[in-house]
């Protein structure tokens, strides 16, 4: 997960008073609620995550007393401040790794809820038609944020492109853990939001699904090699403040977001290049 090249930051109707609402913590009081319904205001990045937001909006969240105030982003470092700064009650757009990494690198006190679904990291190319075609010194982009860098490397030597170093996790990864490469290969780390019209520029090219659904691209049918679901840590999920763990309305959220009805929106939306973690 990346910086974007497109720079979008959203307004905050709330203002002063979503920053005092924020010091509440995990009272219900902290979000606001009118005549028996919740808002609970959250960001996501567009493809898939505002668009299972916008059902469960529509068609869910009516009947638990929710009211969803959907503020879509582009870049993904700014949820997770906005979220940190109370501007927002939640952000859906990121996996625990990322998460992870962005606690430990600015202090916030945010916590992952259970995972929602899973983007499958794709290997995609213009030019090839199996990974076998790559020759020796061919260039490879992959993401160049940490933990998606780490991921691509993973998933190009599972295919058996190069060795990375032994016990070496994924999310630590990076080109001077590749301890044995035959065919010479070139990784070049590119923001992940670019890779896909980008993609021309490289024998072959690691593209987040997300990223891939925006562009148009069909993971399942249009990837070299896609990941396994199979115990991967990489689904994503809703994140929210520390202090709100107890808030009673975004049980209630949580609980929409792993219902079956998301779970069959989701497969009946994206054919595989999106799959349900829950």
């Amino acid at each position: 997960m990346s910086t974007f090249s497109r720079r979008t930051l959203f307004a905050s109707g709330a203002g002063l008073a979503a920053l005092t609402l924020a010091a509440c913590g995990g009272d219900d009081t902290a979000l606001e609620e009118k005549d028996g319904v919740t808002t609970i205001r959250i960001a996501a990045t567009p493809v898939p995550h505002m668009a299972i937001l916008t059902f469960v909006k529509d068609n869910l969240a009516a009947d638990a007393g929710l009211e969803l105030d959907l503020q879509e982003q582009t870049e993904y470092p700014i949820p997770n401040r906005l979220l940190n700064d109370g501007e927002v009650d939640a952000n859906f757009f990121q996996h625990k790794p990322y998460l992870d990494t962005e606690i430990e690198e600015n202090g916030y006190e945010l916590t992952a809820l259970e995972p929602v679904h899973l983007e499958p990291l794709g290997i995609y190319s213009d030019s090839l038609s199996s990974l076998d075609d790559l020759a020796d010194g061919d260039e490879i982009g992959v993401p160049n944020d940490p933990s998606n860098r780490g991921r691509a490397l993973a998933l190009l030597a599972e295919q058996g492109l190069f060795t990375l170093t032994e016990g070496i996790e994924p999310t630590d990864a990076t080109k001077d853990d590749i301890v044995d490469n035959p065919k010479s290969l070139n990784l070049s780390e590119i923001d992940p939001a670019l890779l896909p019209r980008t993609k021309g520029d490289f024998a072959a090219a690691v593209i987040n699904g997300n990223y891939a659904l925006e562009a148009d691209l069909k993971p399942a049918e249009d990837a070299l090699v896609l990941e396994s679901p199979d115990g991967n840590p990489y689904a994503n999920l809703l994140a929210i403040r520390t202090a709100d763990v107890e808030n009673s309305a975004l049980k209630k959220l949580e609980e929409l977001m792993h219902s079956e009805d998301v779970r069959t929106f989701i497969e009946d939306t994206y054919a595989g290049g999106v799959i349900p973690a829950f």
